[in-house]
């Protein structure tokens, strides 16, 4: 009559193990461990190239990173083709300039928060745009796959709310 009491105590310790490899087997199997999670972006947009610069315009996105493993955005094309230059400026005193970069990072569990101010995508000879334009864009990562977005075309000036 001991084998019941001994079940008993045995019973809710073995069952709890059983649960929790159950859990972490399918947390797992959907990417949850083992390797990084991809990042995330939402649209983004691109500057309206002024009439006498039409040369060369800019895109900018914001890419989240939700992994506990850094990224690096190392590439970009656009639906039109051509060259996307990844560029970060650098900020001396009250002037500053900017160099074209090998890669742009994507912290863990941070972001990339390009801006006319810190990083963006430059776009040599775009074909003409229109205001409020939606045109799609493809950014390669490091580690992530690759992320297919949408950038909505503003006029100098404004900045998407």
């Amino acid at each position: 009559m001991r084998r019941p009491e001994r079940l008993g105590v045995v019973g809710p310790p073995v069952g709890a193990a059983a649960l929790a490899l159950a859990l972490l087997t399918g947390w797992t199997a959907v990417g949850g461990a083992g390797g990084p999670r991809p990042v995330e972006a939402d649209a983004g947009w691109v500057l309206l190239p002024a009439v006498d610069a039409a040369s060369a315009t800019t895109a900018f996105f914001t890419v989240r990173n939700p992994g506990d493993t850094p990224d690096e955005l190392i590439g970009a094309a656009w639906e039109f083709g051509g060259p996307i230059t990844l560029k970060r400026h650098l900020h001396q005193g009250a002037a500053g300039r900017w160099e074209p970069v090998a890669a742009l990072p994507v912290p863990a569990r941070g972001e990339l928060a390009m801006s006319p101010e810190d990083a963006d995508l430059m776009i040599t000879a775009p074909p003409p745009l229109r205001t409020g334009q939606w045109v799609g864009f493809t950014l390669t990562f490091r580690h992530s796959p690759p992320l297919r977005l949408v950038a909505r075309v503003l006029p100098p000036g404004a900045r998407p709310h």
